[in-house]
Parts: structure tokens; C-alpha cells; sequence
């Protein structure tokens, strides 16, 4: 009995201690794994606006969006990141980050000085991007349940991102059941407009209105609202198309934004068009952008004929200019004042969109690189060309995406 009295004391500690023990580590389990919040705000001076000349900057592990000329933004799994100077030949310490847990990040767009950042569980979060601080937030729903789809480079998430687009001063964001625009530096609504599932794709034009495809029944068609107020004002049903209507937004800027054309393809074949100049007007045709791979490119579009590049006047189809290199080349990008060409030996080739003229030439590898590799998401502005690369031959859609990239630095950025 004396025993069991004298060991008690120690049971009863022990029981205690154990308690503790469980108390603390419910407490470390509820930090780790409750939603959290981080941002990184800048500590150091605005990045100056680069002086560059023609060439290759350097090799990079993610995809860049260039943010007002001095910053490169890149996404992650649950991060949006900027880094800077944009000519830095590596990947830098971050200058501002903004991180959630256990959300995922499905888009990003920039309008001028803000960043908005588009997440899972529909929150809207925008940030300036000179500073990394969080400047407004707004709620919303994804049409479907999604999480991040940017792989390893980021690319897909800030160059192409789902319901996530610019229109001027605004955002404008697909929702479920609606869309909606928000002032960029303020967060505040504009509008709001019913917008049924089954209207699919989705862009915007330079001239004011967002574009979906009505697949609801019967032959599918456009639909065009007007960006200043939300309200429908046409629909289109592109002549020959067929039930099988694929839309493919052409010269838009990043997130399938301010688009100045778009390609038809169905029963009929493909089809150039250019989009409407103003509400309630309807596409012209554009038979310069007939073939599947014509880009836009100012008031001409140009495509890849015979290892020429061949640019047309968009709504004759006459030819304005020719330009034949000494092989194969592709379209690789354009932005306003260039035309980029990638040639069968990797040379990014630079003409004036106005008369074929050569700007610049040269390799689009860094140092040593091999030059065995594929274009993969593209995006050309500001001056530069970021290239995401990917093995060659690309394998099948079975086989694990992350070893389709090329290297650890898949990313080559450029400037031309």
C-alpha cells in the first residue's frame, strides 16, 4: 500500500507532463496548419528601369512578368514574388513577397503599379507592386474548384491566367454564374453581369468588350459586352463554323487581354477576324490571319510561308513585305514595334513590323546552353522576350510534366 502511495506522485506528474505535452503540440499543429498570411514588404530602393542592349540577359528558374518596366513578378504553388533589376542576369533575393496557406494561387495580372493576385478560395488580393503591401482585397467565387496550374516555371499562371483579365484602368474577373469589374488601385466594383457556365473561353478586346463563346444550344456564337458597363450588346455566329467553333484570341497583351483579332476555326476551315472597334460593332474579316499560325503584328499579319516570313495587310491580304532567312523559322512572339522569329538553330530574329527589317539577331541561349530545346509559354513586352523551354521531342501528355522542361533554368529572358 505504501508503494502505491509513493508512487503516485510520480504517475501523476508523468500524466500531467504528458498533458502539457499534447496542449503544446496542439498549439504548434494549429499554428502550422492554420491559415496564414505573409508578406514581405520591400526593404530596399525601387529597382531602376533598365538600359540593356540586344541580347541575352541570362537564365532564370521561373517564368517573368515584367511589372512597370522595373520589376519581374513570378508565381508559385501559394507566392507571388517580384525581384529586380529586369536586365539581373539570375534570380535575386526577392524585393517583396506575398504568401498564403494553405490557398493556391490561380492567376495574376498587373495594371500599371498594382498586382492583383487571384487565389482558391476566390479572394481577390492586390499589392503595390513598388512596395509589396497589400492594398486592397475583395471576396469572389472560381467557377470551378481550382488550384494552381503554373508548374514549376509559373508561366501559365501569369501569362495566360483563368477568368483573370485587364481592361484599361480595371480588372476584370470571371466568376461563377456572373462577371465583374474592379477599379485596379481601389478594389471597388464597377459592375457586375450574369454570365452562365456555358459561356466558354473569354477575353478582352482593344476595343472595350469581353468576348465568350455561347455553347448553350444550336450553333455556338459570340457574345460581346461592353467592358464601361457590363452590358451585353451583340452576338456573332461566325459564318461556316460549324457546331465545332474554336475561338483563339490573336495580339492580345498578357492574361488574353486588349486582343485586336481572333481566328475562327470550324466546318469551314480557319477564319481571320478583327475584333470590334466599339460596342455593338461585329468582327471584319481579316484574311491575312487565315493560316493557323498568322500573328498580328500592327497593321499587318505575318506567318511562316516556305521558311519565308511573309507579312499581309490584315483586312486585303496583299503582301507588304518578305523577309526569307537562311532556314525554317517559326512566329515566336510580337509586341507593338517587333516582330520575333525563333530560327531552326535558336536565333531570335527581330524585324520592324512596318517593313521587314531586321532590328536584331542573335542565339537565345545563355553562356554554354545547348540549343536542343522547344518554345513553351512565351510572352514578349517592354522590350523583352521571356521563353519557357522544353525538351525536345516533347513527350506525351502521360508522361510527368516537370520533366518536360529544359534544365533546372528553364527560362531564358532576352532583350531585342
Amino acid at each position: 500500500m505504501g508503494m502505491r502511495t509513493a508512487g503516485w506522485p510520480r504517475l501523476a506528474a508523468a500524466g500531467v507532463a504528458v498533458a502539457a505535452a499534447v496542449a503544446v503540440g496542439g498549439v504548434i499543429a494549429y499554428r502550422v496548419l492554420a491559415p496564414a498570411e505573409t508578406v514581405t514588404v520591400a526593404t530596399t530602393a525601387y529597382p531602376a528601369a533598365p538600359a540593356a542592349q540586344p541580347g541575352v540577359i541570362g537564365s532564370l528558374p521561373a517564368a517573368p512578368l515584367i511589372v512597370d518596366g522595373r520589376l519581374r513578378l513570378y508565381a508559385t504553388t501559394r507566392q507571388v514574388r517580384a525581384d529586380g533589376p529586369v536586365d539581373a542576369r539570375t534570380q535575386r533575393t526577392p524585393y517583396w513577397s506575398y504568401r498564403r496557406w494553405p490557398e493556391e494561387l490561380l492567376g495574376v495580372v498587373a495594371v500599371g503599379t498594382t498586382v492583383v493576385s487571384r487565389w482558391s478560395d476566390g479572394e481577390l488580393v492586390a499589392l503595390d507592386a513598388r512596395t509589396g503591401k497589400v492594398v486592397w482585397r475583395a471576396k469572389g467565387k472560381p467557377t470551378a474548384k481550382a488550384g494552381y496550374d503554373g508548374g514549376s516555371t509559373g508561366a501559365e499562371t501569369l501569362y495566360a491566367p483563368v477568368g483573370l483579365y485587364t481592361a484599361g484602368p480595371k480588372v476584370i474577373v470571371r466568376d461563377a454564374g456572373f462577371l465583374r469589374a474592379l477599379d485596379a488601385v481601389t478594389g471597388q466594383e464597377a459592375w457586375r453581369t450574369a454570365l452562365p457556365g456555358c459561356r466558354t473561353g473569354g477575353f478582352t478586346t482593344a476595343g472595350g468588350q469581353y468576348v465568350a463563346t455561347d455553347t448553350c444550344g444550336g450553333t455556338p456564337a459570340l457574345e460581346f459586352y461592353d467592358l464601361a458597363t457590363g452590358q451585353r450588346t451583340g452576338r456573332w455566329e461566325p459564318p461556316d463554323a460549324g457546331r465545332s467553333l474554336i475561338v483563339e484570341p490573336l495580339g492580345c497583351a498578357t492574361a488574353h487581354s486588349a486582343c485586336t483579332a481572333l481566328r475562327t476555326t470550324g466546318g469551314g476551315g480557319s477564319k481571320g477576324w478583327l475584333t470590334p472597334e466599339a460596342a455593338g460593332g461585329q468582327p471584319v474579316a481579316a484574311p491575312a490571319l487565315d493560316l493557323p499560325a498568322a500573328a498580328v503584328a500592327g497593321e499587318v499579319g505575318v506567318a511562316v510561308q516556305g521558311g519565308a516570313a511573309v507579312a499581309r495587310a490584315l483586312r486585303t491580304g496583299a503582301e507588304i513585305w518578305r523577309w526569307r532567312g537562311d532556314g525554317t523559322a517559326e512566329v515566336l512572339a510580337v509586341q507593338p514595334g517587333a516582330v520575333h522569329l525563333l530560327t531552326n538553330a535558336r536565333e531570335i530574329v527581330t524585324l520592324d513590323p512596318s517593313n521587314g527589317a531586321e532590328k536584331s539577331r542573335f542565339v537565345l541561349a545563355y553562356g554554354r546552353e545547348r540549343v536542343n530545346w522547344v518554345p513553351g509559354q512565351v510572352r514578349a513586352g517592354d522590350g523583352f522576350v521571356a521563353v519557357e523551354r522544353l525538351i525536345e521531342p516533347v513527350p506525351d501528355e502521360t508522361d510527368d510534366a516537370e520533366e518536360t522542361y529544359f534544365g533546372a533554368l528553364p527560362v531564358i529572358l532576352a532583350r531585342t
